[in-house]
């Protein structure tokens, strides 16, 4: 209680002394009034007292929604394909699919995968990959199918809204159709990737060819409709404006009003120094990425705008590094995302932060920024007791070995999973039922 009043108290000494339009906004924030995109964008370019403000109220508003508990999640991500028929400019995973680092996971190998994640005790399996030429509109269900043939307990959390619509026009069906079709294969909810910066003219820019805006929305909506939560994300610190930054948490805001349908925010900083939209200068203007203030900004202005409707809100490790996500989560900020055991897209743009972080090494973190560990499922039920000690987790011990896992660096190169030589197999082994699919069937 001594502390409660203590943070009252200095707020209110802050808010009079911050500039009058930052102090009027965060007042009207704390009383529970929404933003509008101008208020948004004001806080986007607070600095120094007036930011440090932002923060403690954004800490104030995370309090509210989910007090003191930091989660995170026990999963792997399974990136089955690097090749992609699109180029996106941020983008430094993707390879043609002549390129000799294309790489294809045979089916066996994905669910190899998660049935090894699962036997370390993870949760889900992330799902997600590039576009391969001439796709069969089937593959994305085989997956889940032969995954859940062998683990009906794994939750899914798989393909972005790029993914669905490419699915979809791969199977002549609408959005809505194909939603039920990976429902109906074990699809558990969707990543919301894909976002990037929900405005089409700067979309242009930086992803070419990439789904628009509407498309972006109502893969979202109708996902959320058919009962299948999704995440909701921004890519930000390339050539968007504040404003832009602002009007893309309106739209959230206003989604989830509608939906109740995301689980989560998760801001997405650009990492530059791969991408090759930076190492060719493709675009005028274009920034190296997000300053350390603006990622705190961002997660602090994503509190405040998206209070109450949007409960979560989860700053990336891989994208911002320890220190810094510690940071965030003193900025609105509660959940620090999964172990991931397999990272490759943020890898291959140049993230130097792991592939890894197990369940020990969270808790620490989390513990060390004063707070309370659990660990959650993809949907936010928590998993673990609230106490003082740190449970032992199968993921910590093997965690000490990651080279079992391997790394995308290694993937790209291992003749095993060349593009080339097995993606016509996988085709054929989807389109004429081959033994793992009618397994997965039910067979």
């Amino acid at each position: 209680m001594q502390e409660m009043t203590a943070l009252r108290e200095m707020t209110d000494r802050l808010l009079s002394t911050a500039s009058p339009d930052v102090a009027r906004i965060l007042d009207r924030a704390l009383a529970g009034h929404e933003l509008s995109v101008e208020e948004g964008t004001r806080l986007f370019e607070t600095h120094g007292p007036d930011l440090l403000l932002v923060t403690l109220v954004a800490d104030e508003l995370r309090r509210r929604a989910v007090g003191d508990v930091v989660t995170y999640v026990v999963n792997r991500n399974i990136n089955f394909t690097n090749v992609c028929i699109k180029r996106c400019g941020f983008c430094a995973f993707s390879r043609g699919h002549r390129e000799e680092q294309g790489y294809f996971l045979p089916l066996e190998e994905v669910v190899r995968r998660a049935r090894e994640a699962w036997e370390l005790g993870a949760t889900e399996v992330c799902i997600q990959a590039g576009l391969p030429p001439k796709m069969d509109p089937d593959l994305y269900p085989t997956i889940c199918r032969a995954i859940k043939a062998e683990l009906p307990d794994i939750h899914i959390h798989g393909f972005s809204p790029e993914e669905v619509v490419y699915g979809a026009l791969r199977a002549r069906c609408s959005v809505e159709e194909y939603l039920l079709r990976l429902k109906e294969a074990g699809v558990g909810s969707l990543p919301g990737t894909s976002a990037e910066i929900l405005d089409d003219e700067f979309r242009r820019l930086i992803s070419p060819g990439r789904i628009t805006t509407a498309q972006w929305i109502e893969v979202i909506t109708t996902a959320h409709r058919l009962g299948i939560p999704t995440t909701a994300t921004i890519m930000y610190g390339h050539v968007e404006s504040n404003r832009h930054r602002a009007a893309h948490l309106a739209l959230i805001r206003e989604i989830q009003k509608e939906t109740g349908g995301f689980t989560e925010f998760v801001p997405l900083s650009l990492v530059h120094s791969e991408a090759p939209m930076y190492r060719k200068r493709l675009v005028p203007g274009l920034r190296p990425g997000a300053t350390g203030e603006e990622v705190v900004k961002m997660h602090a202005v994503a509190r405040i705008m998206l209070y109450p409707y949007v409960r979560n809100i989860q700053v990336s490790w891989v994208k911002e590094g320890p220190k810094l996500a510690q940071w965030c989560l003193n900025a609105g900020a509660n959940d620090l995302g999964g172990t991931l055991i397999n990272e490759s897209i943020s890898t291959a743009a140049g993230a130097t932060y792991g592939q890894l972080v197990p369940p020990r090494e969270l808790r620490r973190w989390i513990r060390d920024a004063g707070r309370i560990p659990a660990e959650r499922t993809t949907l936010y039920e928590l998993r673990t007791p609230l106490t003082e000690e740190d449970p032992p987790h199968p993921l910590d011990e093997a965690a000490e070995h990651p080279e079992r896992f391997g790394s995308y660096f290694e993937l790209i190169r291992d003749e095993r999973f060349s593009f080339r030589k097995h993606y016509r197999i996988v085709l054929q082994q989807v389109s004429t039922s081959a033994p793992l699919r009618d397994a997965a069937n039910g067979a």
